[in-house]
C-alpha cells in the first residue's frame, strides 16, 4: 500500500483536479493518474469519495442553473432545443469525470449511477414544471406542448446512451445508405 497523501502523489493530483474542475477551470482530464483500490486505506477512499461527490454535485448544480437560465431566455423552440443540445455536451463531461478509467471500477460504477440518476431526475423535473405551467391559469397550452416536444426531442437523458458518448458534436447525424433518397419536385 502506497501513501501519497501530502506528497503530491496521485491522490493530491486527483483532489487538485477535482477542486479546479468544480470551479470550472477545466483542467486536463487525460492527465489524471490511475488509482487502484489497494493504493489507499478505506478512510482515504472515503475522503476521496467526498471530494469526487462534491465536485460532481457543484458542477451539476452550476450546469443546471445555466441551463435553466438559458431555457427561460430562449425566445423560441429552436433556441431552446439548441440550449438543450449544448447542455448535453456539458453532461458528457460530468459523466466522463464520474466514470473516468483511472478510478477503481467500484467508484466508476457508483458515481456514474449517481450522475445518471441526477440526469434522469432533471429531465423529469423539467417536464413536471411544464405540467405545472399547463395547470396554471394564463399559460398558453400550445406553447407548453411545443416546449414539451422540444424537451423530449432534445432529452438530456440522450447522454445516457452509448452512442451519445461517441459524438462530440451534438448536432452530428449519421447518414445511412439504406435510407431512400428524397425526391425534389420543382416547377
Amino acid at each position: 500500500m502506497s501513501t501519497y497523501w501530502g506528497h503530491g502523489g496521485p491522490y493530491e493530483t486527483w483532489v487538485d483536479f477535482l477542486r479546479r474542475w468544480a470551479a470550472e477551470e477545466n483542467p486536463d482530464l487525460d492527465a489524471l493518474p490511475p488509482l487502484a483500490q489497494d493504493d489507499f486505506p478505506g478512510e482515504t477512499w472515503e475522503r476521496f469519495a467526498l471530494h469526487l461527490g462534491e465536485a460532481l454535485d457543484l458542477r451539476l448544480k452550476s450546469w443546471a442553473g445555466r441551463l435553466t437560465e438559458a431555457l427561460l431566455a430562449a425566445p423560441d423552440e429552436f433556441s431552446a432545443g439548441r440550449e438543450l443540445a449544448q447542455a448535453r455536451a456539458g453532461l458528457l463531461t460530468v459523466r466522463a469525470v464520474a466514470g473516468h478509467p483511472g478510478l477503481p471500477e467500484s467508484h466508476r460504477r457508483r458515481f456514474r449511477e449517481l450522475v445518471d440518476g441526477q440526469i434522469k431526475d432533471l429531465q423529469q423535473q423539467l417536464e413536471r414544471r411544464l405540467d405545472d405551467l399547463a395547470a396554471a391559469n394564463g399559460s398558453d397550452p400550445r406553447w407548453v406542448e411545443r416546449r414539451r416536444r422540444t424537451l423530449r426531442d432534445n432529452a438530456l437523458t440522450a447522454t445516457l446512451t452509448p452512442s451519445a458518448a461517441g459524438s462530440a458534436d451534438p448536432w452530428a447525424r449519421t447518414h445511412t445508405a439504406d435510407r431512400p433518397r428524397r425526391r425534389v419536385i420543382t416547377d
